[in-house]
């Protein structure tokens, strides 16, 4: 097991992300205190983990008295005092700023100066998450994927007011723990959440044009791009609800970037509280499960899979151009955070820039609109012949 610098953690919220997040450190060998403001969620999660855990023994990938001993690393409660011995602190509550904003200032009032404060939000700022705080250079994002246990990928967002070094030392522990880190710029979406839209967005639009339903549409993806799951699936999986409003978070805050704009398909669907498998309808209904259309003939699925493709590699190239993330940590995340099946600039690299260009611009011509603008990364790859790897 390896050495941790941060030996008491702390995680603000006992939910599905922070039990996950709590049994993760828990099992590298940090001491973990599990907060709610609620004991039946705080009971939830300890039999959550204990039931985990229970699974993992039963797979012989951890011993009986490995158990007890991660069971044994984790307390909970419902006081903040809790935390007045943690050097590192995970807040996984709610998705509403002010509600993080007053939590993290409530911790600094009580935690020394040296404890590192972390968010695990996927879509909030971690620069407005600092607002207030008298020591905002100790404040990070440590972005988990769920379900934390068996996701691999973990994004590191370092703000404008984050000390320097920190990001890097954040990233070491983050590998102890045995996780994947990429790291990124404090920019809306982050990496995973921003390079994904056009997966869900792209096929959403190729589904208003009338060109093929849902089926065909995620039976395109999995047979001719090998994902795993099509974007409607994953939509119903991730949940409507969710996948709606980190698009609309998205795009405002791009400042209303056409790239990122929300279809009124997923606007209507959200609203009719159609969010997929927990509401038991979303785009598939799974209460009454209707037999699965007739596969398409594969130039449709093909022509389907080539401009959602082309979208995805396009918004990487774009993500690399803007700084955001290196080349590697753009491709990990992707596959590591969504199971992608290639890394997209390494599927860039395939295809040939000068195809994914020539498909960008044949799209604006044909809508005129700045959604299908093509990055200047991609035209310089497409000019100069040029490859990332």
């Amino acid at each position: 097991m390896s050495k941790l610098k941060f030996n008491r953690v702390g995680i603000a919220g006992a939910g599905a992300m922070g039990s996950g997040i709590a049994q993760v450190i828990a099992t590298a060998g940090a001491h973990v205190f599990l907060y709610d403001i609620s004991n039946a969620s705080l009971d939830k999660a300890e039999k959550s983990i204990a039931q985990s855990l229970e699974i993992l023994l039963g797979k012989n990938k951890i011993t009986e008295a490995e158990k007890k001993a991660i069971q044994g690393r984790i307390t909970t409660g419902t006081s903040l005092d809790g935390f007045i011995d943690c050097n590192l602190i995970v807040e996984a509550a709610l998705e509403e700023m002010k509600v993080k904003q007053d939590l993290f200032r409530s911790l600094e009032e009580r935690v020394s100066p040296g404890c590192v404060l972390a968010s695990n939000t996927s879509s909030i700022s971690i620069a407005s998450l600092s607002n207030g705080l008298t020591n905002p250079e100790r404040m990070i994002g440590i972005h988990f994927f769920n379900p934390a246990v068996l996701m691999p990928l973990v994004e590191i967002i370092p703000s404008v007011l984050t000390r320097n070094g920190l990001a890097e030392e954040v990233f070491a522990e983050v590998k102890a723990w045995g996780k994947s880190p990429v790291i990124a710029k404090d920019t809306p979406g982050f990496i995973v959440n921003r390079v994904a839209r056009p997966y869900y967005g792209e096929s959403i639009r190729i589904y208003e044009e009338g060109i093929a339903g849902f089926y065909t549409i995620d039976h395109a993806m999995k047979t001719m791009g090998g994902f795993k799951m099509g974007p409607f699936e994953l939509m119903d999986f991730i949940g409507n609800d969710v996948n709606y409003k980190v698009t609309e978070s998205v795009w405002t805050q791009f400042f209303f970037e056409p790239r990122y704009k929300p279809s009124l398909t997923q606007k209507r669907y959200f609203e009719a509280g159609l969010y997929g498998r927990k509401s038991g309808r979303g785009y598939y209904n799974y209460q009454n499960p209707e037999p699965a259309a007739p596969d398409a003939n594969p130039e449709l699925l093909g022509k389907i899979f080539d401009r959602v493709i082309t979208l995805l590699i396009h918004e990487a190239a774009d993500t690399l151009f803007w700084g955001i993330a290196g080349k590697e940590d753009i491709d990990t995340a992707m596959m590591r955070g969504v199971n992608y099946p290639k890394g997209l600039l390494k599927w860039g690299d395939e295809i040939g820039w000068n195809v994914i260009s020539h498909r960008m611009q044949g799209l604006y011509e044909r809508y005129g609109e700045d959604r299908y603008r093509l990055s200047p990364l991609v035209f310089e790859m497409a000019e100069q012949n040029k490859t990332f790897y």
